[in-house]
């Protein structure tokens, strides 16, 4: 495949890379994005022209449409973590993607590919995993080859996973587990990876109307990720079970009253972190798409450098 591609959500953690990624390989990218001017610093990653910036609001009919217009292949990866205002789960998650796929359908687009979440469900107790399930079958009802990537959390150089648990472990005398135990278990996935699969599916028909879930090749409980937060940060801190009555007050402390950022968690990623974020075993996975997934370990070094104690030690990048 090759042409024009048009991403609703380019200028995020994953769009940043995938947009990289496809304009290394010769494509024409269109980033859709609420504010243009935000999302400058993308232009430098393609030659003059290469990468245009439109702006779209998932929730504007023709906006969108007229962001597709023209497009060979559409990538949504718009998604929120928390509401605010408008901006709903249900608006983000469900009738923003069923509004592109309907509008990628009408302009003749030939691939869609919709960037959904590990753990989708209809019948899950958090909004998030409920609207990212309805997003998916609204995605398919009015684009039916449409094809549905699953990430678990996605790790890299900026994102808000593994540097949260550098700052927490930074700022925070205790470490809490949350719900007890272990905690929850994840299966941290590298946003390199995600870019390169989310390249291959546009690369490869075959992968039209398919569902893929991506991971890394680690399962790491709660407990095991805030171990390797202190051993790459060179930090001592107790580590205490949190029971999940607790947690929730936590978030509900934290709705109403200042806390650092890193801090800060809402009912609803309770409600998802109830369930462990790891691939079923029945959807195609990283693997099928010839990609070796990315140890967490061999990065998690560069990506925490930035939180160790000893502050004459350079910070590294991850590419």
């Amino acid at each position: 495949m090759s042409g024009l591609v048009t991403i609703f959500g380019g200028s995020g953690f994953i769009g940043r890379s995938l947009v990289k990624r496809l304009a290394a390989a010769g494509y024409r990218v269109r980033v859709a994005v609420r504010d243009p001017e935000g999302a400058l610093f993308l232009k430098p990653m393609g030659a003059v022209g290469q990468i245009e910036l439109v702006a779209a609001n998932v929730r504007d009919d023709a906006s969108v449409a007229r962001a597709v217009r023209g497009a060979d292949a559409v990538v949504s990866l718009v998604g929120i973590l928390a509401e605010h205002g408008k901006q709903t789960f249900t608006a983000v998650h469900a009738e923003g993607p069923a509004r592109i796929a309907r509008a990628s359908k009408a302009a003749g687009a030939g691939r869609l590919v919709l960037v959904s979440a590990l753990g989708a469900d209809i019948a899950a107790q958090s909004r998030y995993a409920r609207t990212k399930a309805a997003g998916e079958g609204l995605v398919r009802g009015a684009f039916p080859n449409a094809t549905i990537v699953r990430p678990s959390v996605v790790f890299g150089d900026e994102d808000g996973f593994l540097n949260r648990f550098g700052a927490v472990a930074e700022i925070s005398p205790l470490l809490f587990v949350f719900g007890g135990g272990d905690g929850p278990r994840f299966q941290p996935v590298y946003v390199g990876d995600v870019a390169e699969a989310l390249f291959r599916i546009l690369q490869r028909p075959e992968t039209a109307a398919q569902t893929f879930e991506l991971a890394g090749p680690d399962v790491l409980s709660w407990r095991a990720l805030l171990q390797m937060a202190l051993r790459e940060t060179g930090r001592r801190r107790p580590i205490v079970p949190l029971p999940w009555p607790l947690v929730s007050l936590m978030a509900t402390v934290g709705s109403v009253l200042p806390m650092p950022k890193p801090l800060k968690i809402t009912r609803d990623q309770i409600r998802s972190l109830r369930r462990d974020s790891i691939i079923a075993g029945y959807q195609r996975t990283l693997r099928d798409l010839g990609i070796a997934p990315t140890p967490i370990a061999t990065l998690a070094p560069a990506i925490l450098s930035r939180y160790r104690r000893n502050l004459d030690v350079p910070k590294i990048s991850v590419l």
